[in-house]
């Protein structure tokens, strides 16, 4: 009964996990205290599977990762890369973001090429932003710390009496598989739309530009008075006076003769500014003073604006800024901005004002596609040094002369000590919510072993896949983690099918280790929907995409790297050791 119990509680935590209403965090938080409170776990257990030592690594890297982010590398060399055939090109720009990310975080990369793919001029970046988050994919499965997908598998692997897992032991299916993906997306690149990508289609679409005319009723009145924040429709942005900008617009401003009042919105509802004394509708076009004030975003994964309104959040105060537009996929939204609920890898198109780069919180909720980079990039000495820190961090733990844990603390301790990252900065960027998914997760992998409901399901695959034997089992295991990584999430994926993979392999008597690196592989292999992996939503904007743009690229590419995992995983990772 309580097998049956523990299933149904993952069917909801799936159910609400697609939903998207709730975020992770709190979902797997709440199941596994749940968990606990009913007698199914242990404190100790419970408690220890947020101290468990992959996951005190990942932690370090993502930490580590916020210096190494803002090395100019990728920068420099994307010009070279995206010359020549549009085909070629993919596939050398793609190749190299893959290196990248086969030892950064994933999103780091990706957030790093966004704006420069967004600014160039030699390819329609519509054609290269599904790459670039597929190649981040790609990547990430060839070395264990490719991906945080790795490192909780092989945190799982601990927990489960195994060995875990080496630095390139991924690396044996998942290079042939990354070349094998890197070729397939390259021949299939026009499958992709080709437009441009950041969404230059008349900025002046946004805007409606009025002016306050010599004996105005609303001159010598405030904002507030003359009712200008109450519209239907409408919000007033900025104020143009006298060849300045007042950014955002406070509440007690006092309107003049001759100001400029700039209104974002549906442009549409112009009727409703008709009812304003003195107030001239002259046109849309919102001139060179204001263009100069804009910049693009995107929600970042780990902003505190997802699921949340501008109104709900008081966005002006919180940025000094104000929002003109916002875009998502290809399509602009229309409407009150201030109540429509906000989404990760939304398109904020924002008129900032003169404070705006000095608020800290900037690189926890936006990755910038154009205008002055907020943060400061390290110089080539800087990123000399930082790069090969990492470097130095990642042969020392290959070759086991210092275990990776210790050296990116070493590695960690000196960019805090030089200066290149800051204790503040590592406290706002501080993964929490990674750590509570994985934590929890590890809690819920133990109740579905130790309940029985592992072994429940792994008895459903053996009776499906009954004639085809352990082959059949590796397929249906394959093909389960794959929906599960498109519904919900990566990790999530991974830690619901890492007991079904031990329970299979017990049952069948063979070796867990091929089950395992099918789960680890399918779990990143998350290529037909967007809003199974944070790059795709990073990408899923700027480049105006629709679900059908990454069904279309993504089949092909999903179809060659589960064929080339299944062939290669039972030759690497044999079902009998002798």
């Amino acid at each position: 009964m309580t097998a049956y119990l523990v299933l149904a509680s993952i069917g909801l935590l799936l159910a609400l996990l697609m939903h998207g209403r709730v975020t992770p965090a709190p979902l797997f938080a709440s199941l596994a205290a749940c968990y606990h409170l009913a007698g199914l776990v242990d404190q100790k257990t419970w408690l220890t599977s947020y101290t468990n030592p992959a996951l005190a690594v990942l932690v370090l890297l993502l930490l580590v990762s916020l210096a190494l982010e803002r090395s100019p590398v990728l920068d420099r060399v994307s010009d070279t890369l995206l010359r020549g055939r549009q085909g070629w090109a993919v596939f050398r720009f793609a190749s190299v973001t893959s290196l990248f990310s086969a030892f950064l975080n994933n999103t780091a990369v990706v957030g790093a090429m966004l704006g420069v793919i967004s600014r160039q001029r030699h390819q329609p970046a519509s054609r290269l932003l599904i790459p670039l988050s597929y190649a981040a994919v790609f990547g990430g499965v060839t070395t264990l710390v490719g991906t945080s997908t790795n490192l909780v598998v092989s945190s799982f692997m601990v927990n489960a009496g195994m060995a875990p897992l080496g630095m390139f032991d991924p690396m044996w299916v998942g290079l042939p598989v990354a070349l094998v993906c890197l070729v397939v997306m390259s021949l299939g690149v026009r499958l992709l739309p080709s437009h441009e990508a950041n969404g230059r289609e008349s900025q002046q679409a946004y805007f409606l530009e009025t002016r306050v005319e010599p004996g105005s009723a609303m001159a010598g009145r405030s904002i507030e008075q003359n009712q200008l924040r109450s519209l239907e429709g409408l919000f007033l942005l900025e104020i143009v006076r006298d060849g300045r900008l007042i950014s955002p617009v406070a509440p007690a401003e006092v309107l003049e003769v001759g100001d400029v009042l700039i209104f974002t919105g549906e442009i549409d509802k112009v009727a409703a500014l008709q009812r304003f004394d003195g107030l001239r509708v002259f046109g849309v076009e919102a001139g060179s003073l204001l263009r100069s004030n804009l910049l693009e975003v995107i929600v970042s994964s780990q902003s505190e604006l997802a699921n949340r309104t501008l109104r709900g959040v008081d966005f002006r105060t919180m940025f000094d800024a104000g929002v003109v537009g916002i875009r998502r996929g290809d399509r602009r939204l229309t409407g009150q901005l201030g109540r429509i609920p906000l989404r990760v890898g939304d398109s904020l198109l924002l008129a900032v004002g003169p404070d705006f780069s000095q608020h800290r919180n900037l690189d926890r909720n936006f990755h910038v596609l154009g205008g002055t980079l907020v943060r400061p990039r390290l110089t080539a000495m800087q990123s000399r040094l930082t790069l090969g820190g990492f470097a130095l961090v990642i042969a020392l733990a290959t070759f086991d002369v210092l275990s990776l844990f210790s050296g990116l603390l070493l590695l960690m301790a000196g960019l805090v000590l030089s200066g290149l990252l800051t204790l503040g900065e590592m406290r706002r960027r501080f993964p929490f919510d990674l750590v509570l998914v994985i934590g929890s997760a590890l809690t819920i992998a133990r109740v579905l072993e130790d309940s029985g409901a592992a072994a429940l399901v792994a008895g459903a695959m053996r009776s499906v896949f009954d004639g085809y034997g352990v082959w059949g089992a590796l397929v249906g295991l394959y093909l389960l983690t794959v929906v599960l990584t498109e519904m919900v999430t990566n990790n999530a994926a991974a830690a619901l099918s890492f007991p079904i993979a031990i329970s299979t392999a017990h049952a069948l008597g063979v070796d867990p280790m091929p089950f395992v690196m099918v789960v680890l592989y399918g779990a990143s292999a998350c290529f037909l929907i967007p809003f199974g992996y944070q790059t795709h939503l990073m990408v899923y904007t700027p480049g105006r995409y629709r679900m059908r743009d990454f069904l279309r690229a993504g089949l092909p590419v999903s179809l060659a790297y589960g064929v080339t995992v299944l062939l290669l995983v039972p030759v690497f990772f044999p079902f009998h050791t002798s």
